[in-house]
């Protein structure tokens, strides 16, 4: 009698997931730029050319307004970065990238720094600094990358908890070795305080593992 392989399409059932790569939207403007060139040829990302309206790239909620030294000091002059700067506030995030280095023009290099700070401190965009077009690709790739992260979840203990539900996950936060991931799993189990209090230890090691013997310990001293 044959036997059957259950391994033999083990692979045809398994479906693969999807690959998700980092997407960077540049404006069409760019599109000639070395920047892209270096981008395009990336395969970890995703690239797509389009019209902004404001900003030369976008990284999810990020607008980010990239310069070279020389078209710096050109909208300097005509006064056409204020306009932009106040633009980019639109967007939740907005990032400032300056190319090339402060010392490659003959530009007052005090001005350039006086109007650096400005946009720092008065339109509070972080300003990077970047060698040359590579390096500026580097940041973008980092920071398309970086969107893709799950957030980590924050604990209720680092704000003051409204509603009833984030009060009793306040609570169990308290307790030692309990995040914010694990408070929600308790309160999803057994829905109440009183009944993850009155749990058995054998009931609380099911999401609290080696925990639950500590967790009763205190609840019981």
């Amino acid at each position: 009698m044959p036997f059957y392989n259950i391994f033999s399409n083990r692979k045809n059932r398994i479906k693969e997931k999807p690959i998700i790569r980092p997407k960077i939207i540049a404006d069409i403007h760019e599109k000639d730029s070395l920047i892209l060139a270096e981008l395009t040829a990336d395969k970890d990302i995703e690239l797509e050319i389009q019209p902004l309206k404001i900003g030369d790239y976008l990284i999810g909620n990020t607008i980010i307004e990239r310069k070279t030294i020389s078209d710096f000091i050109s909208s300097m002059i005509s006064k056409r970065i204020i306009e932009q700067l106040k633009q980019m506030k639109q967007y939740k995030t907005q990032l400032f990238i300056l190319e090339r280095n402060l010392n490659n023009s003959d530009f007052n290099q005090n001005s350039i720094r006086g109007f650096i700070l400005s946009i720092i401190i008065n339109y509070q965009i972080p300003v990077i600094m970047t060698q040359d077009y590579k390096d500026t690709c580097r940041y973008l790739t980092i920071l398309a990358k970086q969107q893709l992260k799950k957030p980590a979840e924050i604990s209720l203990h680092s704000k003051i908890p409204k509603t009833i539900q984030e009060q009793k996950q306040y609570i169990l936060e308290a307790f030692p070795n309990i995040g914010p991931i694990t408070a929600k799993k308790l309160l999803k189990e057994f829905n109440n305080l009183n009944k993850i209090f009155n749990a058995t230890e054998e009931d609380l090691e099911m999401i609290l593992k080696k925990r639950a013997e500590d967790f009763k310990r205190i609840l019981e001293n």
